[in-house]
Protein backbone atom coordinates (compact mmCIF):
# COMPACT_ATOMS: atom_id res chain seq x y z
CA UNK A 1 0.00 0.00 0.00
CA UNK A 2 0.91 3.32 -0.76
CA UNK A 3 2.10 5.52 2.27
CA UNK A 4 -1.30 7.59 2.29
CA UNK A 5 -3.27 4.12 3.26
CA UNK A 6 -0.56 3.46 5.47
CA UNK A 7 -1.33 6.64 7.31
CA UNK A 8 -4.80 5.99 7.20
CA UNK A 9 -4.39 2.67 8.85
CA UNK A 10 -2.75 4.45 12.18
CA UNK A 11 -4.40 5.01 15.47
CA UNK A 12 -1.91 7.84 16.59
CA UNK A 13 -3.01 7.59 20.00
CA UNK A 14 -2.86 9.19 23.44
CA UNK A 15 -4.27 7.75 26.45
CA UNK A 16 -2.19 8.12 29.44
CA UNK A 17 -3.69 9.37 32.90
CA UNK A 18 -1.53 12.33 32.54
CA UNK A 19 -2.80 13.08 29.41
CA UNK A 20 -3.13 17.07 29.13
CA UNK A 21 -5.32 19.33 26.70
CA UNK A 22 -1.83 20.38 25.24
CA UNK A 23 -1.13 16.85 24.53
CA UNK A 24 -4.38 15.82 22.85
CA UNK A 25 -3.61 19.07 20.42
CA UNK A 26 -0.06 18.05 19.88
CA UNK A 27 -1.51 14.50 18.84
CA UNK A 28 -4.37 15.84 16.53
CA UNK A 29 -1.53 18.08 14.74
CA UNK A 30 0.59 14.99 13.94
CA UNK A 31 -2.78 13.16 12.92
CA UNK A 32 -4.05 15.91 10.68
CA UNK A 33 -0.34 16.39 8.92
CA UNK A 34 0.22 12.33 8.43
CA UNK A 35 -3.14 11.76 7.42
CA UNK A 36 -3.67 9.23 10.78
CA UNK A 37 -6.47 8.77 13.23
CA UNK A 38 -6.47 9.96 16.39
CA UNK A 39 -7.56 8.27 19.60
CA UNK A 40 -8.00 10.68 22.83
CA UNK A 41 -9.23 9.96 26.57
CA UNK A 42 -12.77 10.31 26.51
CA UNK A 43 -12.94 14.02 28.26
CA UNK A 44 -11.13 15.53 25.37
CA UNK A 45 -13.50 13.91 22.08
CA UNK A 46 -15.28 17.19 22.40
CA UNK A 47 -12.84 19.69 22.09
CA UNK A 48 -11.09 17.35 19.53
CA UNK A 49 -13.57 16.81 17.93
CA UNK A 50 -14.21 20.96 17.34
CA UNK A 51 -10.35 21.40 16.88
CA UNK A 52 -9.79 18.80 14.34
CA UNK A 53 -13.34 17.43 12.34
CA UNK A 54 -10.65 16.41 9.22
CA UNK A 55 -8.93 13.56 11.84
CA UNK A 56 -11.18 10.45 12.28
CA UNK A 57 -11.64 10.59 16.03
CA UNK A 58 -11.42 7.13 18.33
CA UNK A 59 -12.03 6.68 21.68
CA UNK A 60 -12.46 4.48 24.60
CA UNK A 61 -15.38 3.26 26.64
CA UNK A 62 -14.39 0.97 29.98
CA UNK A 63 -11.00 2.11 29.89
CA UNK A 64 -8.63 0.38 30.51
CA UNK A 65 -9.80 -2.92 32.55
CA UNK A 66 -13.20 -3.71 31.18
CA UNK A 67 -14.67 -3.69 34.59
CA UNK A 68 -17.34 -0.62 34.63
CA UNK A 69 -20.88 -1.55 34.69
CA UNK A 70 -22.30 -2.12 31.26
CA UNK A 71 -24.44 0.98 32.14
CA UNK A 72 -21.87 2.78 32.80
CA UNK A 73 -20.65 1.61 29.32
CA UNK A 74 -23.59 2.32 27.85
CA UNK A 75 -23.74 5.89 28.90
CA UNK A 76 -20.09 6.48 28.14
CA UNK A 77 -20.25 5.17 24.06
CA UNK A 78 -23.32 7.49 23.97
CA UNK A 79 -21.57 10.62 25.24
CA UNK A 80 -18.47 10.07 23.14
CA UNK A 81 -20.74 9.53 19.67
CA UNK A 82 -22.69 12.35 20.98
CA UNK A 83 -19.60 14.29 21.24
CA UNK A 84 -18.08 13.80 17.85
CA UNK A 85 -16.43 10.31 17.99
CA UNK A 86 -15.77 8.79 14.92
CA UNK A 87 -15.42 5.33 16.46
CA UNK A 88 -15.16 3.47 20.20
CA UNK A 89 -13.07 0.45 21.66
CA UNK A 90 -14.41 -0.83 23.93
CA UNK A 91 -12.65 -2.78 27.06
CA UNK A 92 -14.73 -6.25 27.23
CA UNK A 93 -14.64 -8.14 31.19
CA UNK A 94 -11.63 -9.72 31.51
CA UNK A 95 -12.72 -11.21 34.86
CA UNK A 96 -15.88 -12.30 33.48
CA UNK A 97 -14.68 -13.98 30.53
CA UNK A 98 -11.79 -15.90 32.48
CA UNK A 99 -14.72 -16.98 34.93
CA UNK A 100 -16.34 -18.54 31.96
CA UNK A 101 -19.48 -16.17 31.93
CA UNK A 102 -19.12 -15.45 27.86
CA UNK A 103 -22.49 -14.59 27.63
CA UNK A 104 -22.28 -11.67 30.03
CA UNK A 105 -19.44 -10.05 27.95
CA UNK A 106 -21.48 -10.62 24.74
CA UNK A 107 -23.92 -8.69 26.34
CA UNK A 108 -21.92 -6.08 27.47
CA UNK A 109 -20.07 -5.62 24.07
CA UNK A 110 -23.32 -6.19 22.46
CA UNK A 111 -25.12 -3.18 24.46
CA UNK A 112 -22.46 -0.79 23.70
CA UNK A 113 -22.65 -1.86 19.79
CA UNK A 114 -27.04 -1.15 19.79
CA UNK A 115 -25.91 2.07 21.71
CA UNK A 116 -24.36 3.85 18.84
CA UNK A 117 -24.20 4.33 14.81
CA UNK A 118 -20.28 4.29 14.63
CA UNK A 119 -18.01 1.13 14.43
CA UNK A 120 -17.16 -0.60 17.35
CA UNK A 121 -14.06 -2.39 18.36
CA UNK A 122 -13.51 -4.79 21.12
CA UNK A 123 -10.37 -4.82 23.21
CA UNK A 124 -9.56 -8.40 24.42
CA UNK A 125 -6.60 -7.84 26.44
CA UNK A 126 -4.63 -10.73 24.68
CA UNK A 127 -1.65 -10.31 27.18
CA UNK A 128 -3.88 -11.46 30.28
CA UNK A 129 -5.98 -14.65 28.09
CA UNK A 130 -4.59 -17.70 27.01
CA UNK A 131 -5.63 -18.82 23.32
CA UNK A 132 -8.55 -20.52 24.22
CA UNK A 133 -9.78 -17.25 26.12
CA UNK A 134 -8.89 -15.10 22.94
CA UNK A 135 -10.83 -16.93 20.97
CA UNK A 136 -13.98 -16.91 23.50
CA UNK A 137 -13.56 -13.41 23.68
CA UNK A 138 -13.54 -12.83 19.95
CA UNK A 139 -16.66 -15.49 19.42
CA UNK A 140 -18.37 -13.00 22.03
CA UNK A 141 -17.40 -9.22 20.14
CA UNK A 142 -18.70 -11.33 16.42
CA UNK A 143 -21.75 -12.85 18.12
CA UNK A 144 -22.06 -8.52 19.49
CA UNK A 145 -22.04 -7.78 16.59
CA UNK A 146 -18.58 -5.85 16.92
CA UNK A 147 -17.14 -4.38 14.25
CA UNK A 148 -13.41 -4.87 15.13
CA UNK A 149 -11.65 -6.89 17.71
CA UNK A 150 -8.77 -4.91 19.22
CA UNK A 151 -4.97 -6.86 20.84
CA UNK A 152 -4.65 -4.88 24.08
CA UNK A 153 -4.90 -1.43 25.96
CA UNK A 154 -1.32 -0.91 26.71
CA UNK A 155 -1.80 -0.69 29.97
CA UNK A 156 -1.06 -4.33 30.57
CA UNK A 157 2.28 -6.29 30.49
CA UNK A 158 2.20 -7.30 26.95
CA UNK A 159 1.02 -6.01 23.48
CA UNK A 160 0.24 -6.80 20.20
CA UNK A 161 2.09 -9.90 18.56
CA UNK A 162 1.96 -11.42 14.93
CA UNK A 163 0.53 -14.81 16.53
CA UNK A 164 -2.54 -13.05 17.91
CA UNK A 165 -2.93 -10.86 15.20
CA UNK A 166 -3.11 -14.18 13.17
CA UNK A 167 -5.85 -15.66 16.18
CA UNK A 168 -8.04 -12.84 15.78
CA UNK A 169 -8.20 -12.11 12.17
CA UNK A 170 -10.13 -15.32 12.07
CA UNK A 171 -12.98 -13.63 13.27
CA UNK A 172 -12.88 -9.76 12.84
CA UNK A 173 -10.67 -6.78 11.24
CA UNK A 174 -7.76 -6.23 13.83
CA UNK A 175 -6.48 -3.53 15.12
CA UNK A 176 -2.96 -4.08 16.47
CA UNK A 177 -2.51 -1.92 19.62
CA UNK A 178 0.54 -2.17 22.72
CA UNK A 179 4.30 -1.81 21.66
CA UNK A 180 3.98 -1.12 18.08
CA UNK A 181 6.33 1.99 17.72
CA UNK A 182 8.52 1.16 14.30
CA UNK A 183 7.44 0.40 10.79
CA UNK A 184 8.47 -2.92 10.81
CA UNK A 185 6.71 -4.02 13.91
CA UNK A 186 3.75 -2.57 12.02
CA UNK A 187 4.19 -3.50 8.35
CA UNK A 188 4.62 -6.91 10.36
CA UNK A 189 1.04 -7.15 12.14
CA UNK A 190 -0.60 -5.55 8.80
CA UNK A 191 1.16 -8.79 7.07
CA UNK A 192 -0.55 -10.80 9.37
CA UNK A 193 -3.74 -9.71 8.89
CA UNK A 194 -4.49 -6.32 10.92
CA UNK A 195 -6.28 -3.67 9.52
CA UNK A 196 -5.70 -1.21 11.95
CA UNK A 197 -2.49 -0.05 14.09
CA UNK A 198 -3.17 1.69 17.41
CA UNK A 199 0.18 3.59 18.55
CA UNK A 200 1.44 6.48 20.35
CA UNK A 201 4.11 6.38 18.14
CA UNK A 202 2.36 7.18 15.34
CA UNK A 203 4.82 9.74 13.49
CA UNK A 204 7.30 7.49 14.00
CA UNK A 205 6.01 4.71 12.02
CA UNK A 206 5.45 6.60 9.61
CA UNK A 207 9.10 7.92 9.31
CA UNK A 208 9.97 4.52 9.09
CA UNK A 209 8.09 4.42 5.52
CA UNK A 210 10.63 3.10 2.90
CA UNK A 211 11.51 6.13 1.10
CA UNK A 212 10.88 8.51 3.99
CA UNK A 213 13.97 10.36 5.15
Amino acid sequence: MDRSEFASRIDHTVLGPATTPADVDRVLDEARAHGMNACVPPCYVSAAAATAPEVTLVTVVGFPHGTNATTAKYGEAVDAWQSGADEVDIVVNVGRLKAGDDEAVREDVAEVVAAVPIPVKVIVETALLTDDEKRRACEAAVEAGADFVKTSTGFADGGATVADVKLMAEYLPVKASGGVGSYEEAAAMLDAGAERIGASSGVDILQGYPGES
